[in-house]
């Protein structure tokens, strides 16, 4: 690969990157999985990604000590290990069963998100359950905010992910 191909390859890898960890989110709200997991997949990538080619984007940008350090491994980490960590998610979560299961959780914990921006006061209602031994957040529709105390349990449909990770298909509030 040239210089000038380098040049454009490494922004275009990083702006996806970040693209795809937004995607990512919207995605791991929808998924019971533990926040190591993922966070172990970016790294492990970005630093294999880091120690294989880090020679040539020290080539390509000029940079040197640590200065090359430091950005290389900014871009190998939000480029390489966002896309390896979405790719992984995106295929758990594409690729799951087709029928879901019905269970009921009693809700341990509650609290609010703000709205999104020009919105802040429509406030988004989350809820603490305990799945399976693990703690899941559930964010729901600023509609429920309001009547917040008022519900006790939630009713989930889940369908088993490809690699075993559970998948929220559906959730009442009850």
């Amino acid at each position: 690969m040239t210089k000038k191909q380098r040049k454009i390859f490494y922004p275009t890898i990083f702006i996806l990157g970040l693209f795809l960890m937004v995607w990512q989110i919207t995605i791991f709200r929808n998924t019971i999985i533990d926040l190591k997991i993922l966070i172990g997949i970016i790294l492990v990538v970005g630093i294999i990604t880091f120690l294989v080619d880090y020679k040539n984007y020290g080539k390509t940008y000029k940079y040197s000590g640590i200065g090359l350090y430091f950005y290389s491994s900014m871009h190998y980490l939000c480029g390489f290990g966002f896309m390896a960590c979405s790719i992984f998610m995106l295929t758990n979560y594409y690729f799951a069963d087709k029928t879901p299961v019905k269970e009921t959780f009693e809700i341990v914990e509650r609290s609010s998100l703000p709205g999104r921006k020009y919105h802040r006061d429509e406030r988004k209602p989350t809820f603490r359950i305990n799945y399976e031994g693990k703690i899941k957040e559930l964010v729901f529709n600023h509609e429920y905010y309001e009547k917040l105390d008022f519900f006790t349990n939630v009713e989930l449909e889940v369908r088993k992910g490809y690699f075993g990770f559970d998948i929220l298909e559906n959730k009442k509030l009850n």
